[in-house]
């Protein structure tokens, strides 16, 4: 599976959030610690704001932070939250059916089984971890090294 760069960038401010450790962060600064749009960052910082990952405050000496703890926050909500993942056509939210192995096709849950194990592995780990702050979760390569 492969995330979009939308949900890479999400989870790239989120780290930078964190490491910031309660110090207010702004989309300039990440977007040149990281070499993205300062335009692109501002639609990824609004929806994880919306979604109530990050706190925002407008004006001189404004920026944004964290609005919960890192440990709190799951890597795997934050992609679900981000985007919705489509492995195959067939498990979009708005597919109307149409195709015509949809009846037998074992393709779909087979798939459908495969995206939720991917997101289960990633909600084992949370942000405070990802981003050097907690300890590795049980059964990580390199756990308790």
């Amino acid at each position: 599976m492969q995330l979009t760069k939308f949900s890479d960038y999400a989870l790239r401010v989120l780290m930078y959030v964190a490491q910031r450790q309660g110090k207010q962060s702004t989309i300039a600064e990440i977007a040149r610690a990281h070499a993205v749009s300062e335009s692109h960052l501002m639609k990824v910082v609004h929806r994880l704001a919306s979604r109530g990952y990050l706190a925002t405050l407008r004006g001189k000496g404004g920026g944004i932070r964290l609005a919960r703890p890192a440990a709190d926050i799951s890597v795997g909500a934050v992609v679900r939250d981000m985007e919705p993942l489509t492995v195959v056509e067939c498990l979009a939210p708005d597919y109307d059916r149409a195709c015509r192995l949809f009846p037998r096709c074992a393709l779909m849950r087979a798939m459908r089984d495969a995206q939720e194990e991917f997101l289960t592995a990633l909600d084992r780990h949370t942000l405070a971890e990802i981003s050097g702050l907690g300890r590795l979760s049980p059964g990580t390569p390199n756990a308790g090294a």
